[in-house]
């Protein structure tokens, strides 16, 4: 891990922000997304004195926003001469309002659009860092709680609430992490996808309500596994319930689904 680099989305608080110590205690350099300058430059100062022999950036961008997340892409590949492992790892909870319905930069369901339009744009802008650097793997952290998404209203402009939302556009990323998987295998790249822990305690989990059972070192173990064990090198697609290789929701594995998925996806990221 000396001579790696990888980026975490969402590293200001949570699991992200536990994360991006434990990986600059392994050395290397640690690449730091957030939303909030100042909250980004407080972490980014907290992880060099931790751990002052490794190399920490930032980046800045909204990931509500696909022309940020696009941004942020071409940034980092101008910027960084190589790139190891990718966490997306930021996240748009249930809400504190779960009733209210809300929107991204560009229109689509505030939940879809973070928590898989944004991880799947920002993948897919690095791939020529990822594979000109190769090996290295992708992690995406989804979560046990997957619902159906009904092709009739990917947004849920109809009985909307915000955990639905939330359990619907963690599924669309699972499936996203099996096809790009596929798309990739063989290059060098792997993507993987898990359920790091359950009900962290994480100010997502908190604002909707619910009550924290673990705290967020519990998901950072089973998720720096899938960026450093050997054991993992050629481990490719799959989903983790933390350290068990498990099976997700059945519509990941419908073909038909997945195709209808992948073809709205392509159609809403396209810049």
């Amino acid at each position: 891990m000396a001579q790696h680099t990888t980026l975490i989305t969402g590293a200001t608080s949570g699991m992200g922000h536990d994360l991006a110590l434990d990986l600059a205690a392994r050395g290397g350099t640690v690449l730091l997304h957030g939303r909030d300058s100042e909250r980004l430059a407080a972490v980014a100062a907290e992880v060099r004195a931790a751990h002052p022999g490794t190399t920490v950036r930032t980046y800045r961008a909204d990931l509500s926003d696909l022309d940020q997340v696009h941004a942020l892409a071409d940034r980092i590949r101008a910027a960084e001469p190589r790139l190891d492992g990718l966490v997306n790892n930021a996240v748009a909870g249930g809400g504190a309002r779960p009733l209210v319905r809300e929107l991204s930069a560009q229109g689509h369901e505030l939940r879809f659009a973070v928590n898989h339009l944004a991880p799947y744009a920002l993948t897919r802008g690095l791939l020529p860092l990822l594979t000109a650097s190769a090996p290295a793997r992708v992690v995406n952290v989804a979560s046990i709680g997957q619902e159906t998404i009904d092709f009739d209203d990917v947004m849920l402009e109809r009985d909307y609430e915000g955990l639905r939302a939330y359990c619907r556009s963690k599924l669309a990323l699972i499936i996203a992490t099996f096809e790009l998987a596929e798309e990739l295998r063989g290059s060098g790249v792997t993507v993987n996808t898990l359920h790091p822990a359950h009900l962290m305690d994480t100010p997502a989990v908190r604002a909707y309500g619910l009550t924290p059972v673990v705290g967020t070192e519990e998901g950072v173990r089973p998720t720096a596994r899938l960026l450093h064990d050997p054991e993992l090198a050629d481990t490719t697609g799959r989903y983790f319930d933390r350290f068990t290789d498990s099976r997700a929701h059945e519509q990941a594995y419908d073909t038909d689904a997945r195709a209808r998925l992948m073809e709205l996806t392509h159609r809403l990221v396209a810049r």
